[in-house]
């Protein structure tokens, strides 16, 4: 692979990406301010005017906001990459470590000082997101302490399960030959299969309290309808969303019989019984289409895919060249590549996204589909209402931007759809 080749379609991705999430960005600010002032009407009866224009100024301070994630980001991908910053970083590591520990210990250190300096990068981005635009929109309920405990959390989660399956695919990256990426990839799903057993036991607590559902007036009634549609669940737990956020949400977490309901508390302090029951419904009808196992299997495929490519590519000087790192001529490149790899992947991913925007959309309206039929339609109706007020989510946006963004239909053609 030429390596100027390389730069200049790596170059062309990222302007492309770059201008293109400006043009979408544009045009969602302008439609959301040019409709501020006037609630649709199917939701003039329920929606308060102040209360859609304060969706309306959220959306406009999160797009301001993801302007700037978005030029520090390209700035950052940049410097790593074709300004030298992971070459650079490669050098001061390998010539500190290699002699003295040997080559996966320098692998590992590598990706932990890369991960690091990332970390430490958005951390002032972390903390405008949540103390000035959460705050300012009345949705944060963090401390700086309790913040601060969530990043050392975080980090010690990440040295803890992160560190482990690192080392054992720089492992296999050198000791299983040329189809490594085969062997790579297996060990990649089980240790995603193995989080999705061990969060809701033993990750999710260290961050929130789970404590069982107590009202049994809605027990009752969410065992009703989970028998009435087949599914069975370890138990109905309630989540103190409210320490960190004035957001609601519902969800399903785990596998198989080990699956949970759990409810944030704000969810169910702003919800009735029915409209409880509809969420539930329409979470239960995506296991009942099948849409998580297909989300697996689509994300395992392309995981396998992308470990065949980087197999092909860790082979090609190019590769290495073309963005910006001089390979390692008596030492392993395995962390390299992976890094370069990470780096490279989202500018080019990044025009396949409304596919599965799409296809997220579509779950979604089998969901709603199946909520009307094993619960209250209109129930459903109102508590996403409630939920899009409450969350000040707006109600107009641009529909352009919402065929390459939104994993979730808009407001207007959701209800739409259901009254259908």
């Amino acid at each position: 692979m030429p390596s100027s080749f390389l730069t200049l379609l790596f170059a062309v991705f990222i302007i492309a990406s770059l201008l293109t999430k400006l043009w979408l960005d544009t045009r969602q600010a302008r439609h959301v301010a040019r409709h501020r002032d006037t609630v649709p009407a199917a939701f003039a009866p329920h929606v308060p005017a102040l209360s859609h224009q304060r969706a309306a100024n959220y959306t406009l301070d999160k797009l301001r906001f993801g302007l700037l994630s978005t030029a520090v980001s390209t700035v950052v991908l940049v410097g790593w990459t074709l300004l030298g910053g992971l070459n650079a970083l490669n050098i001061a590591v390998r010539d500190a470590v290699l002699p003295a520990w040997g080559a996966l210990p320098y692998q590992l250190v590598l990706l932990g000082a890369f991960t690091l300096i990332g970390a430490l990068i958005e951390l002032p981005l972390e903390a405008w997101h949540t103390f000035r635009l959460e705050q300012k929109h009345g949705f944060n309920r963090m401390t700086w302490g309790m913040w601060l405990g969530d990043q050392a959390k975080q980090l010690l989660l990440g040295l803890l399960l992160g560190g482990p399956i690192a080392a054992l695919i720089l492992w296999l990256m050198g000791a299983a030959g040329a189809q490594w990426w085969l062997w790579a990839w297996g060990a990649w799903v089980a240790f995603s299969l193995l989080l999705m057993v061990i969060f809701p036991i033993f990750i999710a607590p260290l961050f929130n309290k789970f404590e069982p559902l107590k009202d049994q007036g809605l027990i009752d009634r969410v065992n009703a309808l989970m028998a009435r549609c087949g599914f069975t669940a370890k138990g109905f737990f309630v989540m103190d969303g409210s320490r960190r956020s004035a957001h609601a949400n519902a969800y399903f977490t785990g596998l198989g019989a080990a699956k949970r309901v759990v409810f944030y508390d704000t969810l169910l302090s702003k919800l009735t019984h029915g409209e409880v029951e509809a969420v539930l419904a329409h979470e239960l009808g995506h296991f009942k289409h099948h849409h998580v196992l297909k989300r697996m299997v689509m994300m395992f495929a392309l995981s396998l895919a992308g470990f065949a490519l980087l197999g092909w590519l860790s082979q090609q000087v190019g590769f290495y060249t073309g963005l910006g790192v001089r390979p390692n001529l008596n030492a392993t490149n395995d962390a390299l590549a992976l890094l370069l790899f990470m780096l490279a992947l989202p500018p080019f991913a990044f025009f396949i996204s409304p596919l599965f925007a799409y296809f997220s959309r579509k779950d979604e309206y089998e969901a709603d589909a199946y909520a009307c039929a094993q619960a209250s339609g209109s129930d459903l109706a109102s508590a996403l209402i409630k939920l899009y007020k409450d969350n000040s989510s707006t109600l107009t946006p641009d529909p352009m931007y919402v065929r390459f963004h939104y994993s979730h239909p808009p407001a207007s053609e959701r209800l739409a759809a259901m009254q259908a």
